[in-house]
């Protein structure tokens, strides 16, 4: 088995080849391949460390080319299973020179919202290290739900540290409301919690940093809150008492800001998994996430080991051990 694993909806992704040109009028594509935790999943690998996915998609050429793609990185598609009735999610995404593309999904009924919890129960966890959970696959169906809950709970009885990312997506949920309280309650569950200070606003009614970590620190299991900040950085605050601030890196150019969070997740976990210090582990958040933001890829920025020494050599920073 790998070291970490992570459920979530694979993506056919059709970007736009025309800058800010609106997804109604623009007549130019390319195919990628999208998800968040898949985008964690692909980055974990390309740092060095064997992760495994958890999913399912349609016999359908798109799921044939998510499968093909993934296995292409090099993470494991032993838990991916096909569908013979439901077909492969995909998403259209907007090409722009400011701000956070839009974009649209056909996801509705897909094959991994019928990802069912028996599947967990063959799913090994006697070698994962740590498991990254995010707010996406929860809110695509009732049964993806069932699933998300039924790994968390194995997770936590096995006592396997847990990373949750907010990463809202409030069109994909029954209701604002329900959004609201699932989210929370399935972020006291886990060891990390990744909230976004916009996301802040929408959870728990706050921008401050410190009130954002105050709130999800009252979580059952999770001793550590790291609020992401953007550009500014990142906030830390622990159950033991630490709290300061990692500042970000300046970018010249802000390409595209799709996968900027994934990439702070793979950062932090794989400096953890490393033995670095939780500081150590937001500066290479902060650095992953800053890469991943001038290029137009959903992972395409994420670093190898040699790549990631290289943006800290250029910047004049250095991981403590």
């Amino acid at each position: 088995m790998s070291e970490v694993i992570t459920i979530g909806e694979p993506l056919t992704t059709f970007a736009s080849s025309e800058p800010d040109v609106s997804l109604v009028d623009v007549e130019k594509w390319h195919k990628i391949m999208g998800g968040a935790e898949l985008n964690v999943a692909i980055g974990v690998k390309r740092l060095g460390h064997s992760v495994e996915y958890i999913s399912r998609v349609g016999n359908d050429p798109f799921g044939k080319y998510v499968i093909k793609t993934i296995s292409e990185h090099e993470v494991g598609t032993t838990y991916i299973s096909e569908d013979d009735q439901y077909f492969t999610g995909y998403q259209l995404k907007q090409l722009v020179t400011k701000g956070d593309p839009a974009t649209f999904n056909f996801r509705r009924n897909s094959a991994a919202s019928h990802l069912e919890p028996g599947v967990i129960d063959q799913v090994d966890l006697s070698d994962v290290k740590f498991a990254h959970m995010s707010g996406i696959f929860p809110a695509i169906s009732d049964t993806s739900e069932a699933s998300f809950r039924k790994l968390y709970k194995r997770l936590n009885d096995a006592d396997i540290p847990v990373t949750f990312d907010p990463n809202l997506r409030p069109t994909l949920w029954k209701s604002h409301d329900y959004m609201v309280k699932t989210i929370n309650e399935l972020a006291g569950y886990a060891d990390i919690v990744l909230p976004g200070i916009e996301e802040g606003k929408l959870l728990m009614g706050s921008d401050d940093p410190e009130a954002v970590a105050d709130f999800y620190l009252q979580g059952e299991r999770t001793k550590t809150v790291i609020v992401k900040l953007g550009p500014a950085g990142a906030f830390v605050k622990t159950k033991t008492g630490e709290n300061y601030t990692v500042d970000g890196f300046h970018v010249d150019q802000v390409v595209d800001t799709v996968g900027a969070g994934d990439g702070f997740a793979l950062g932090v976990i794989t400096a953890l998994l490393e033995g670095k210090s939780l500081k150590s582990a937001v500066l290479r958040g902060n650095a992953v996430g800053a890469l991943q933001v001038q290029t137009v890829g959903d992972n395409d920025g994420y670093p190898d080991p040699n790549g990631l020494l290289a943006f800290y050599a250029k910047e004049g920073v250095a991981e403590d051990e």
